[in-house]
């Protein structure tokens, strides 16, 4: 799998995700790599066009606000959106964002280009099941932050686009950083709390 990053592949990462087409494409295929790479990497989730693959598909290995289950190459949630297109949105929430494709190294060092991110609470998705099947599904708190860092991935999007700093960090900064200030619900419906 060759990870493209914005140091060496920006204008890759920016194209826009062509859909996945369920007679000619190998989707299965598709959900290994990024299956197989949530496995050996810290990452909550995965599109595929971070490993060279520009197809329409969110791969989210861990829905849950802990980092700790991303260092583990057991645990995986699984969950696989094809196509999925965004009805509805509402709510407001926060949290410091980083990105297995944002980022530079320093010999064998990851440095991550992180930033507080503002996302919906609660999304409406459509999608496409691994059988092609449509699909309507609510995705709320941590899990449609996940998600929306992976959608913005389809249309070129990258989570230093949407933050008002960005701050260079290691993996243990990020986890010292998100334990001080973790996940914030701003609002669920549009109104703040």
């Amino acid at each position: 799998m060759d990870r493209k990053t914005v140091q060496n592949d920006e204008a890759f990462l920016r194209q826009i995700s062509s859909p996945v087409d369920f007679k000619k494409d190998n989707i299965m295929e598709y959900v290994k790599a990024c299956k197989d790479y949530c496995a050996t990497h810290v990452c909550y989730a995965l599109s595929p066009v971070q490993i060279g693959i520009p197809k329409r598909l969110i791969y989210i290995k861990n829905t849950k606000e802990s980092m700790d289950n991303n260092f583990s190459s057991e645990y995986d949630d699984s969950v696989v959106y094809v196509n999925p297109v965004v009805i509805s949105s509402k709510g407001k929430t926060k949290f410091l964002e980083a990105c297995e494709s944002v980022i530079r190294m320093e010999g064998d060092t990851i440095i991550y280009f992180a930033g507080e991110v503002e996302r919906p609470y609660s999304i409406e998705v459509e999608y496409q099941d691994l059988n092609g099947n449509k699909q309507v599904k609510t995705i709320e708190g941590f899990e449609a932050t996940v998600f929306s860092h992976e959608y913005d991935h389809l249309n070129g999007v990258l989570h230093t686009d949407k933050t008002n700093e960005v701050f260079e960090m290691k993996s243990q900064d990020m986890r010292e950083y998100r334990s001080k200030h973790p996940y914030e619900i701003i609002s669920i419906e549009n109104k703040v709390l």
